[in-house]
């Protein structure tokens, strides 16, 4: 039974005595932290267990609860929100508003900032809705915004080769997210393999999804979370996998698959396997050098045949162009995976806006593109750069600093105990306004089975500077207040105390050891 603890469960010392000899509360709750080695041993992560859809599944971790909301609906299952919304929920929770976000700094976003950026075209500011717009558009999208996706493509990655996709190449979708569920809604009974870490949204796809049965590969941060395409083929071959699932680039590690590797792995595509390939980030690449500026990543490159390649593309609007509100975005790929994603979407999502879809058109403007490209990759190579040279000063030090992407991908395992996992720094963030993203979001752990203190994420967190910049320096302020606080007070003040709503008062001296 740990130190302190009645029978019962209950302090058996009264919380902040001060009887010589008598251990206070917050020295009970220290020994605790100290010896945490599984989650229910620790308050942040008994908040997220106890959320809609995050209980585990097929192994008693906590006492079984039930939550009267989520009972009132027979048949209905929470199948889990994906990392940046709890998160955001919790952030609810300690204060956070959408409407005053301005007093927090976000750095969990997966979204870049959205206003004007140097030499960049001018943002959209008007939108025409002719009247025919007003209509239902076609489920796979208005044919001319599908000619200007393939054209751009053919302009970008395609040139001299024989084979140039079409608008019957393309599907238009309402999101990203949108456009992996109708990919998902028509992949039969397979093996599908998947990245650790990777895009958090997977988990819920493979979760939902059942035909897909999901094979995870762990990738090593010793070798830069590189996906070993040699092992990828020995995989296929002994395991049978028919579907490999990946971000390119890579999300939430900020690393590329470019080159050979992105040759070698589009190549399976001709061999017997399907290629999924989510390529938002394929313009956020940082190349070291200046004429390299402007070029970006896709496996559209190394396609021999748009018909006859088992690769899937997908990519839009929201993060390239920095348009993450319109939800205008496309799935590419062979002819007759646009006819069945067609019929995936009439029963899923319907299609997509109408009239966003035609004020995209002239964003797919080739030399628009290009000039989009160049000013985004300058302006967030800067913003990389300095989050990367305060953290540093910080002495958080990056293992794998991003090439690509928007994100860093920090670990906490230097830091002493409960600092060092990702969901108690979330935690300890949410008193100081700053919001980020706890590493195990990225572990894709469909079945949620997992002790979360195995999980090769814990000590991670995700840091976004896709905000401006003012706001990841009032979330590297509130880091290091953190860590200035543990320097000066110890670690007595952490790992306790957070409030589950905002309605709820924290009254330390009514916990119990358990609770913390």
């Amino acid at each position: 039974m740990p130190f302190g603890l009645s029978g019962n469960n209950t302090p058996n010392i009264s919380p902040f005595s001060s009887r010589p000899g008598t251990p206070k509360f917050k020295d009970v709750v220290l020994d605790v932290m100290r010896n945490m080695k599984h989650e229910k041993d620790s308050e942040a992560h008994q908040i997220f267990r106890q959320s809609a859809g995050h209980a585990p599944k097929g192994v008693r971790i906590l006492p079984e609860t039930v939550n009267p909301e989520e009972e009132t609906v027979p048949g209905i299952q929470h199948p889990g929100s994906t990392g940046v919304i709890y998160c955001s929920e919790r952030a609810i929770a300690n204060g956070f508003s959408y409407t005053a976000q301005h007093e927090w700094a976000n750095l969990g976003q997966g979204a870049p900032e959205v206003g004007p950026i140097p030499n960049a075209p001018e943002r959209p500011k008007t939108i025409q809705m002719p009247e025919d717009s007003l209509e239902y558009a076609p489920t796979t999208g208005v044919k001319a915004l599908r000619e200007a996706v393939a054209n751009l493509y053919n302009v970008t990655y395609r040139q001299n080769k024989a084979s140039q996709y079409t608008y019957e190449n393309v599907c238009i979708v309402p999101g990203g997210r949108s456009g992996l569920s109708r990919v998902a809604a028509v992949i039969g009974d397979v093996y599908t393999s998947y990245q650790i870490p990777d895009y958090t949204a997977y988990d819920q796809v493979l979760s939902a999804f059942k035909r897909l049965v999901p094979v995870p590969t762990a990738l090593d941060p010793s070798n830069k979370y590189r996906l070993d395409i040699q092992q990828t083929k020995k995989d296929i071959a002994t395991q049978g996998l028919a579907v490999i699932l990946a971000s390119n680039p890579r999300n939430p590690t900020g690393q590329v698959i470019k080159g050979n590797d992105l040759k070698e792995l589009v190549a399976l595509g001709r061999e017997g396997s399907t290629v999924i390939l989510d390529e938002f980030y394929s313009w956020y690449i940082y190349p070291d050098n200046e004429k390299d500026i402007g070029k970006s990543i896709s496996s559209a490159e190394y396609v021999e045949d748009v018909n006859q390649d088992a690769v899937i593309i997908v990519d839009g609007l929201t993060k390239n162009w920095r348009l993450p509100g319109w939800r205008v975005c496309w799935v590419i790929g062979p002819k007759n995976l646009v006819t069945a994603l067609s019929q995936s979407g009439s029963f899923l999502d319907g299609g997509a806006n109408h009239p966003l879809q035609l004020a995209a058109i002239p964003l797919l403007d080739p030399t628009h593109a290009r000039n989009e490209r160049i000013a985004l990759q300058k302006h967030f190579k800067i913003k990389r750069d300095h989050v990367l040279a305060r953290l540093k000063d910080l002495h958080l030090d990056v293992d794998v600093p991003p090439h690509a992407t928007f994100y860093i991908w920090l670990n906490l395992e230097k830091l002493p105990a409960p600092l060092n996992n990702g969901l108690t720094f979330f935690e300890e963030l949410l008193k100081e306004q700053t919001i980020v993203i706890p590493g195990i979001f990225f572990d894709i752990n469909p079945s949620h089975r997992r002790n979360l203190f195995n999980s090769p994420c814990h000590h991670f967190v995700r840091l976004s500077f896709g905000p401006p910049i003012e706001d990841l320096d009032k979330g590297i302020d509130a880091i290091a207040r953190v860590l200035k606080k543990a320097k000066k007070e110890g670690m007595r003040a952490f790992g306790h105390s957070y409030k589950k709503s905002i309605d709820e008062p924290i009254n330390l001296a009514s916990k119990t050891v358990d609770q913390v």
